[in-house]
């Protein structure tokens, strides 16, 4: 009697604990199912995508220069855009502008006015608005040439811009015909996505953050396992090429079946391993073959 007691209490722990881990499972996993998205993203991942543009000698990271280099090479591009103290789009990966510009200055604080004085790295190079960065990529309407690549756009806010950056960015991709997907750290543009722009390929962008000791707990917890993703139901996960073994990639990505995306690809070899893994690669500082 009292066996039977006890292989009972088991049952219901495992059963209980199924019943969570499913609950869990299904809280977290990505937007699946459309038939729309779905071919977005087999066009997204013909692609190879060079971080902040194929910058080098006399072209700077996330300026109009790499950008042309990148399509030029055949690869599409992920970029930066920030929005400026007067609500226009900067393209620039850095709130705080010093390390590309050699001098103080944070672009949300910043008109665009101002940021067009800046140059890039010693170069004649400007920060680029978003609007010349998407006419690099911009498509053919009457079909007589090659498609470009698609870009990954990355919105980066600050404070409480999140909605005011989304809106505007959202705005400016309107204006242009270019294939596209966006990402971000922050959940709240995912979030801001999902309900206001839901036919557009968005990404959670992620890595282990267990060491960044300037965040609070909780968000390093949070952003490290895609807690976000219960909110956000992301098309794709974003995650740092040496953190993409631990279990937030195996389970979202594995599991559950976002589609995964790996930053910042740095050697041929680290490319080899993430395209037979099925990833789509973000590299950097060496030209693929």
């Amino acid at each position: 009697m009292k066996a039977g007691k006890i292989l009972g209490a088991a049952a219901i722990v495992a059963g209980s604990a199924a019943a969570a881990c499913a609950a869990t499972c299904a809280a977290l996993a990505p937007r699946r199912g459309n038939p729309v998205l779905d071919q977005q993203w087999r066009e997204i991942a013909r692609y190879r995508y060079a971080h902040r543009g194929l910058h080098g000698e006399g072209a700077p990271e996330n300026s109009v220069a790499a950008f042309l280099r990148a399509r030029d090479h055949g690869f599409g591009v992920e970029l930066d855009v920030h929005l400026t103290a007067d609500g226009e789009l900067a393209v620039i990966h850095d709130s705080e502008i010093e390390r590309m510009c050699g001098y103080a200055g944070v672009v949300e604080e910043m008109t665009m006015a101002e940021l067009r004085e800046c140059r890039l790295a010693g170069t004649d190079e400007q920060i680029p608005t978003f609007d010349e960065a998407l006419a690099v990529y911009e498509c053919d309407p009457t079909g007589e040439t090659e498609l470009p690549a698609p870009v990954i756009v990355e919105l980066k806010t600050r404070g409480k811009n999140a909605a005011a950056l989304c809106e505007k960015a959202m705005a400016c991709l309107d204006n242009h015909l270019v294939r596209y997907c966006v990402e971000s750290f922050d959940p709240r543009v995912l979030v801001w996505l999902r309900r206001h722009r839901p036919e557009v390929m968005r990404g959670q962008l992620a890595q282990n953050f267990l060491e960044e000791d300037w965040r609070p707990f909780h968000q390093r917890i949070g952003g490290t396992v895609l807690l976000g993703n219960a909110a956000t139901r992301p098309d794709f996960v974003a995650y740092r090429f040496c953190d993409r073994e631990g279990a937030p990639v195996r389970i979202s990505c594995g599991l559950l079946g976002a589609h995964l995306v790996e930053w910042t690809i740095c050697s041929a070899e680290d490319l080899a391993r993430c395209e037979a893994e099925g990833a789509v690669p973000i590299f950097e500082g060496f030209l693929p073959a």
